[in-house]
C-alpha cells in the first residue's frame, strides 16, 4: 500500500465526484449494457485482477456496462471482476454519511495506508452483490483514500468517510481477490454463506458450474 500523504499540496489532487453526479451516472448507464453478476466461488473473484494498460474505447464501454449493471443490481459500487472481467476497475454511486452522492470510477486503484492518528474503526454491516442477500458487521477504517487513474489515464485520488470510505475499501479489495467475507471470522463467514443460500438474488447472477 502507498503511504498516506498529508501535506497541503495533496488536497488539490482529490477529484470532486459530487458535481453533476446524477447526470454523469445516467449518461454512463444509458450507454451501457447490463451484465450478470458473478458470485462467491467464481474463480475471477478470488485472484488479483490484471492492471489496465489500454485506456481506450473498450475501457470506456466497460465502465458504461459497469454503471448499467450496478444500477440494475441496486448496488453502490461494482468491481470489474463482478461482471467477469479480469481488470482493475471499479465504479461507484454511493452516498456518504451526510447524504452527499458520490459518482465515479477508479482504474488501477491503490489504497493509502491510514495513519494511526486517523484510524477510527467503524463496525457497520457490510454486504456485497457477489454474496447476494447476506450482511455481516465488519470493522473498517471510517476514512479512506484511493489513488489510481481515470478512463483517460489521468492520475486521480478519491477520499471518503463513513459509508463511502467502506465502499472504496470494499471495491478495491475485490480487484485484489478479496471479498468482504474473507475478512470475517470462520463463524461469521459460515453465517453469511448460510444467509446467501437461503435467499434468491434479486438480479441475474452467473451460476458457478
Amino acid at each position: 500500500m502507498a503511504q498516506q500523504q498529508t501535506d497541503d499540496e495533496q488536497v488539490s489532487e482529490f477529484i470532486d465526484d459530487t458535481v453533476d453526479a446524477e447526470e454523469r451516472e445516467r449518461a454512463h448507464r444509458e450507454r451501457g449494457t447490463v451484465r450478470p453478476i458473478t458470485v462467491v466461488g467464481n474463480p475471477v473473484l478470488h485472484k488479483e485482477c490484471a492492471d489496465v494498460t489500454a485506456f481506450d474505447d473498450d475501457l470506456a464501454r466497460l465502465i458504461d456496462d459497469m454503471f448499467a449493471s450496478q444500477r440494475a443490481a441496486e448496488g453502490v459500487g461494482l468491481a470489474a471482476n463482478q461482471i467477469g472481467v479480469d481488470l482493475k476497475v471499479f465504479v461507484y454511486d454511493c452516498q456518504d454519511d451526510e447524504g452527499v452522492r458520490h459518482v465515479g470510477h477508479v482504474v488501477n486503484p491503490v489504497l493509502d495506508e491510514v495513519p494511526a492518528d486517523r484510524r477510527v474503526l467503524d463496525d457497520s454491516n457490510e454486504g456485497c452483490l457477489s454474496v447476494p442477500g447476506a450482511y455481516m458487521e465488519l470493522a473498517r477504517p471510517d476514512y479512506a483514500v484511493v489513488r489510481g487513474k481515470d478512463m483517460h489515464g489521468n492520475p486521480i485520488a478519491v477520499r471518503g468517510t463513513g459509508y463511502f470510505a467502506r465502499c472504496l475499501q470494499h471495491e478495491t479489495d475485490h480487484l485484489y481477490g478479496y471479498l468482504y467475507i474473507d475478512r470475517l471470522s470462520k463463524r461469521d463467514r459460515k453465517d453469511v454463506l448460510k444467509q446467501m443460500a437461503e435467499k434468491t438474488p434479486r438480479y441475474e447472477t452467473v451460476p458457478n458450474d
